[in-house]
């Protein structure tokens, strides 16, 4: 797990590429990789590429990056892990021709199977990747993000260059690149706590989306394509529910037992739940120490049930190391600005707090790589709310319904509820979209057209945030195979909410703490696995991930199993009746003062309202990342 940074100019006009920016830019993630740095820039002053380490395979000398192939004509700058880096090494050495300087060292593993495969070497990979591949004999740049989006890369394309980095903030270490708000982005951040890629929020600046490569020749045309969709892997299972269940524990014990890979110390983030208490039980098969990290807060909450004595009785049931930490409202105040500056671009999700602490945790416990539960719950229907979203979409889609909407949608709004999520399901489905969006549901629709300025009102007029969500919902419908609402739930969370809230929660914030975080439950096969399971034998009988809880019985106790699903969340709601809520009402006024984007009576009435918390917290994430980042 690293960080890297790169330069590529497309004329002499272009700014000459300065070593030492160019290694300031690197180490302003200097947290990503606190173990080493390089550098190298081409003899014609054309490219330049730096990388910070965080050594985890191959802590040898010989494995820091830059790394060059034999004569020099290729090298690479990488961020991730290649899980099966030793099989696709034997292939390599099998078929000849390659000479090795690392012991195993995955970063060369990518070079000499570019060298011998071309672009096709992304196939061989299994793991979580952002790289960056100079081809000396093409002149040509070629960035690549894994398949399902654990790992970021972000670039802009100005002044005749290119700019990639793994995190946004190197990209502005360059001080000619300049800090504006992208307004449409910003647009549909308040639809779903994050920015949907390809934008960011800020203007000009891209992150590659999941599955896709992008290509720069040397006079700076570029070249894109999707490499990877699920929905290409995805054919219909019809075995029994059994064979299925086998199916996916041994696919699953594969990816636990490949991301146990690491020359550092490992361990497990545990919150009691199905999800990780699986990832550390199949981590502790095998043997060896097991090391797992649970985080709970000071109080009890009833938006947040204390899970610490169940993470504390399973750690013991397996005899593992444990560790735990209790949160307090101080914590996340002292925290939140750090925060913003580590997000890069607002994640409005309150979960990033527990997740950089409990990664805090960890390092201080020496270890470098834990495993993290995301993406079980999207696979497998395991929020309750999903359930209720698939009835409903049923109920929108039932023919002649279409006056039943109308009417309910008008009687919403004479009971002063026009603008709330209720209203907003059912103008999706009066225009005959899908009802789910995204796990994430932030304003509505309705709620920015009452917050926005009428100038920005009128400068985004006729946006939609479904423009963000037709393009996901075209290829769902031209190649799914199965078109359940519950396939389409999972396949939207994952191209957006997965890849661009969740799984940056975990990069940005285990990295701040020089972490690295691994997501077994993602692994791109169990994955295409998972999606090819009819959702009928996903949710048997209405259980919640029923098949995933027939998978692992026998795996983690059955008390386990039965306990309700209860999620890792944050007491938002109860902080904000306090000191919380007077300290996001003055930095969100005041940031508005200063950057009129919303509308002063619509705002205060968001902020004096207990019970739009949420939406609060949203907000005072962007007047953060707007202070953190010197935004104009």
């Amino acid at each position: 797990m690293c960080g890297i940074v790169g330069v590529m100019r497309f004329s002499d006009d272009a700014p000459p590429i300065d070593p030492a920016r160019l290694a300031a830019m690197r180490d302003a993630m200097t947290h990503r990789g606190p173990d080493g740095a390089g550098l190298w820039i081409s003899d014609n002053n054309r490219v330049g590429l730096a990388h910070r380490r965080l050594a985890i395979l191959d802590l040898s000398p010989a494995a820091s990056q830059p790394m060059a192939n034999e004569d020099g004509s290729i090298q690479i700058v990488y961020n991730g892990e290649i899980y099966n880096h030793a099989e696709v090494r034997a292939e390599l050495q099998r078929i000849g021709g390659h000479r090795w300087r690392t012991d195993h060292a995955d970063t060369e593993v990518i070079l000499h199977a570019y060298e011998q495969w071309g672009e096709a070497c992304v196939e061989k990979f299994r793991g979580m990747f952002a790289f960056a591949l100079w081809d000396g004999r093409r002149r040509r740049l070629w960035l690549v993000r894994d398949r399902i989006g654990v790992k970021p890369l972000y670039y802009t394309l100005q002044s005749n260059r290119l700019i990639f980095a793994s995190e946004i903030k190197a990209i502005l270490a360059d001080p000619t690149i300049p800090r504006r708000v992208d307004e449409a982005a910003l647009f549909h951040y308040l639809s779903f706590l994050t920015t949907p890629a390809p934008a960011t929020l800020f203007a000009g600046i891209r992150k590659l989306a999941p599955g896709t490569w992008l290509s720069i020749d040397a006079d700076g045309r570029t070249g894109e394509r999707r490499y990877w969709d699920v929905l290409d892997h995805a054919n219909p299972l019809r075995e029994d529910d059994e064979t299925l269940a086998r199916r996916l524990i041994d696919e699953l014990r594969t990816s636990v037992k490949l991301r146990k890979l690491a020359d550092v110390p490992t361990g497990v983030f545990l919150s009691g739940g199905i999800d990780s208490s699986t990832n550390a039980a199949l981590f502790a098969e095998g043997g060896g120490a097991v090391r797992t990290f649970s985080i709970g807060y000071e109080d009890g909450f009833e938006s947040c049930a204390d899970e610490l004595p169940q993470a504390a009785a399973f750690a013991r049931h397996m005899g593992a190391e444990h560790h735990e930490r209790r949160l307090g409202l101080d914590d996340l105040l002292s925290f939140s600005q750090r925060m913003a500056w580590h997000q890069d671009e607002p994640l409005a999700d309150p979960v990033c707090v527990p997740v950089y602490f409990v990664s805090e945790m960890a390092r201080h416990a020496g270890v470098t790589v834990c495993q993290a539960g995301e993406g079980a719950d999207e696979l497998f229907c395991g929020y309750p709310f999903w359930a209720k979203l698939r009835r409903l979409q049923q109920r929108s889609d039932t023919p002649g319904s279409a006056p039943f909407k109308h009417l309910a949608k008008f009687g919403l709004g004479l009971m002063g509820r026009g603008d709330g999520l209720a209203s907003e399901f059912l103008r999706r489905g009066i225009a005959q979209r899908p009802i789910f969006w995204s796990g994430a549901e932030g304003f509505t629709h309705a709620q920015k057209q009452r917050l926005l300025t009428p100038d920005l009102r009128g400068r985004l007029a006729g946006m939609d945030s479904w423009d963000a969500i037709a393009p996901i919902r075209r290829r769902f419908e031209e190649a799914a195979w199965s078109r359940d609402t519950l396939s389409w739930m999972t396949y939207a969370d994952l191209r957006l909410r997965l890849p661009e809230l969740l799984l940056m929660r975990i990069d940005k914030m285990s990295m701040a703490a020089g972490v690295e975080g691994r997501v077994p439950f993602l692994d791109h096969k169990f994955v295409e696995l998972a999606m090819s399971i009819p959702p009928e034998a996903r949710t048997r009988n209405g259980e919640l991930k029923g098949i995933l809880r027939r998978a692992v019985r026998g795996v983690i106790p059955d008390e386990i199993l039965q306990r309700p699903k209860r999620g890792f969340g944050v007491p938002i709601r109860e902080w904000y009746r306090g000191k919380l809520g007077d300290v996001i009402r003055d930095e969100v006024t005041q940031f508005n003062r200063d950057v009129p984007l919303f509308e002063p009576a619509a705002l205060a009435a968001v902020l004096a309202d207990p019970s739009r918390a949420v939406q609060s917290w949203q907000l005072y994430n962007l007047a953060l990342w707007w202070r953190a980042h010197g935004v104009t």
